[in-house]
C-alpha cells in the first residue's frame, strides 16, 4: 500500500492536502509511538476538536503546527498528549466547548471525522481518530461517575481520577465483533437502518457483559438474521473511534435456518454472490477489507 506521509509545513498543496484513502483498511502508521509527555508549542503538530470535530483550514486540510491556529485567533482548552510520527510531535486540542463550529475564525471548517475521509491522508487520519478518542474520553470524565466530584489527570498515565473518592477512569474501548457469514460462492450482507441508499456490509454488534466474541458472534447473527453459523475464524481487528469502538471482525459458515430480518435491527439482508455485490462500505473500512479478502479468496477457488 503507498503511503502519503503528512507534511505539516506548509499550507499550499502538500501531500496533506493530496493524499487520498488507499484500498487497505485505515492502522496507525508503524513509526508512529504513542507518548504522554508532549507540550503544546508553535511547532508541534495540532489536532484540533469542537467537541468531536475536527477543525481543518477548509483550502488545504492537513495537518498543521499549532502556529497557524495560535495566529488565527484559536485558544486551546485542554490539550492532551497524542505521539510522535515522523519526527514531529502530534498532539490533541480540545477548544472551549462553547465554541460552535459557525463561531470559527474566517478559512476554519469544523466537521466530523467520516467527512474528512478521502481529504486528509492516512496517517493523519489515522493520528486524527486516535486523538478524538482521547477528547471525548477527557471531556466525558471531567467529573466522577461515582461521586460527581471534578477529576484530576493522572501524572505518567492516561487516566483521571477522583480525589474524593479514588475512582479512576481510563480511556473507554468497547469491543465490537464484525462477521461475514459464507454459503458456498454466496456472502451474506446487510443494510444498517441508517445505511446510504444500495449500502450493505457485514453483520455487526456490540459485546454483551460476560460475553465471549464468538458468542457475540452467534448470538447477533441468530438476532438480525434468524440463522445459525459455525466456525468463526478470526479476521482483524480495526479501532474505529465512533465514539470509541474497538471492531474485531471474522468470517463464519452457514450451519442452517432461513433468512429472517429483523426491522429492529437492519433495514435489509441477502445472500449476494461475487457477481452480484452491491454497494460496499469505504475503502478504508475493516468491513471493506473483509469483503474484498473474501470474494479474493472465493477467485481463487
Amino acid at each position: 500500500m503507498e503511503q502519503v506521509a503528512p507534511e505539516a509545513t506548509s499550507r499550499a498543496g502538500g501531500p496533506a492536502a493530496r493524499g487520498r484513502m488507499t484500498l487497505a483498511m485505515l492502522t496507525t502508521p508503524p513509526d508512529f509511538e504513542s507518548t504522554l509527555d508532549l507540550a503544546l508549542d508553535d511547532e508541534t503538530i495540532a489536532h484540533v476538536f469542537v467537541r468531536d470535530a475536527l477543525v481543518l483550514f477548509a483550502d488545504s486540510p492537513g495537518a498543521l503546527p499549532w502556529r497557524f491556529y495560535r495566529e488565527v485567533g484559536l485558544t486551546a482548552s485542554r490539550v492532551h498528549a497524542v505521539g510522535r510520527h515522523a519526527g514531529r510531535a502530534h498532539v490533541a486540542v480540545a477548544l472551549d466547548d462553547a465554541i460552535a463550529p459557525d463561531m470559527l475564525p474566517e478559512g476554519l471548517r469544523a466537521a466530523g471525522l467520516r467527512s474528512w475521509f478521502g481529504v486528509l491522508d492516512d496517517d493523519t487520519m489515522a493520528i486524527a481518530l486516535r486523538a478524538v478518542q482521547l477528547v471525548e474520553w477527557d471531556r466525558t470524565h471531567r467529573f466522577c461517575g461515582a461521586c460527581a466530584a471534578p477529576t484530576q489527570q493522572m501524572p505518567g498515565e492516561r487516566a483521571r481520577r477522583c480525589p474524593a473518592c479514588g475512582l479512576s477512569v481510563y480511556p473507554r474501548i468497547s469491543p465490537a465483533m464484525m462477521v461475514l457469514v459464507t454459503r458456498g460462492r454466496e456472502l451474506l450482507l446487510g443494510r444498517g437502518i441508517n445505511f446510504p441508499p444500495g449500502r450493505y456490509s457485514a453483520l455487526a454488534g456490540f459485546l454483551e457483559a460476560g460475553e465471549t466474541i464468538e458468542e457475540a458472534i452467534r448470538r447477533e447473527v441468530l438476532e438480525e438474521v434468524g440463522i445459525e453459523v459455525v466456525n468463526p475464524r478470526y479476521f482483524g481487528s480495526q479501532s474505529w473511534p465512533f465514539p470509541n469502538s474497538l471492531m474485531i471482525a471474522f468470517t463464519a459458515e452457514y450451519a442452517a435456518g432461513e433468512l429472517r430480518v429483523n426491522p429492529s435491527e437492519l433495514a435489509d439482508a441477502q445472500w449476494f454472490t461475487p457477481e452480484t455485490m452491491p454497494k460496499l462500505p469505504p475503502r478504508l473500512s475493516i468491513a471493506r477489507s473483509l469483503i474484498e479478502t473474501t470474494l479474493a479468496q472465493l477467485a481463487k477457488g
